[in-house]
Order: C-alpha cells, then sequence, then structure tokens
C-alpha cells in the first residue's frame, strides 16, 4: 500500500514563501508521476503542478512562473516550492502519486488511488 505524506504547509502573509514536501513509501514502478493538487472551501480540486517519470513538467496557469514542482533523485520525494503567494492560493493541498506513463500523467493524475491527507496552506492579505 503506497503512503503518502505531506508537510510544510502553514500561514503566510501575501508575497511569502513555502515549501511543501511529500515523502512516498511502499511503492515502486518504472512509470510515475507525481503531482500537487489543492481545494479550498467551496471549490473545485485543481491541478497545481505535475512531474512525470521523464521530469516533464506542467502548471497551472494560475500558479507557473511562481510555484516549481521537483522530486529528489531517489524519486520518492515530492516538494512544492511556492513563492510569491497570493491569497487565492490558499487551499488544502494534496500530494499524488499514479502509475501512469509520461505522455498519460497530465490527464489520469487525478484518477489515481493514492493521495495523502493533504497540508492547509493559508495565506493572508
Amino acid at each position: 500500500q503506497v503512503e503518502l505524506e505531506e508537510s510544510g504547509g502553514g500561514s503566510v502573509q501575501a508575497g511569502g514563501s513555502l515549501r511543501l514536501s511529500c515523502t512516498a513509501s511502499n511503492y515502486a514502478h518504472p512509470s510515475y508521476c507525481m503531482g500537487w493538487f489543492r481545494q479550498a472551501p467551496g471549490k473545485e480540486r485543481e491541478r497545481v503542478a505535475i512531474i512525470d517519470s521523464d521530469g516533464r513538467t506542467n502548471y497551472a496557469d494560475s500558479v507557473k512562473g511562481r510555484f516549481t514542482i521537483s522530486r529528489d533523485n531517489a524519486g520518492n520525494t515530492l516538494y512544492l516550492q511556492m513563492n510569491s503567494l497570493k491569497p487565492e492560493d490558499t487551499a488544502m493541498y494534496y500530494c499524488v502519486v499514479g502509475y501512469f506513463s509520461p505522455p498519460q500523467c497530465s490527464t489520469l493524475l487525478r484518477f489515481s488511488s493514492y493521495w495523502g491527507q493533504g497540508t492547509q496552506v493559508t495565506v493572508s492579505s
């Protein structure tokens, strides 16, 4: 059973930065992708950023230029560096891992069964 544990959330003022981390355990697969989703109260879950097994990244338009997704060399720790945070970035952020090939990663990751519990990010104005 894949286990995901997020950390790094918190409260910050607009313009500030946070770095989220996600440690994945009990999984190993040659084709996988990892990503971050977020959900604010009353809003639909939104894909924030993904990284496929070839290292290619994809970002939501709302975070391009401000957020950076990365993972460690072993591939089991995922990061999200968030800079220039805005109040509209306030949400619960979830780490997701999926066994999808690079062409499938960005479109299918949301259907993965492997989600973390989430970490809250709150940005005040």
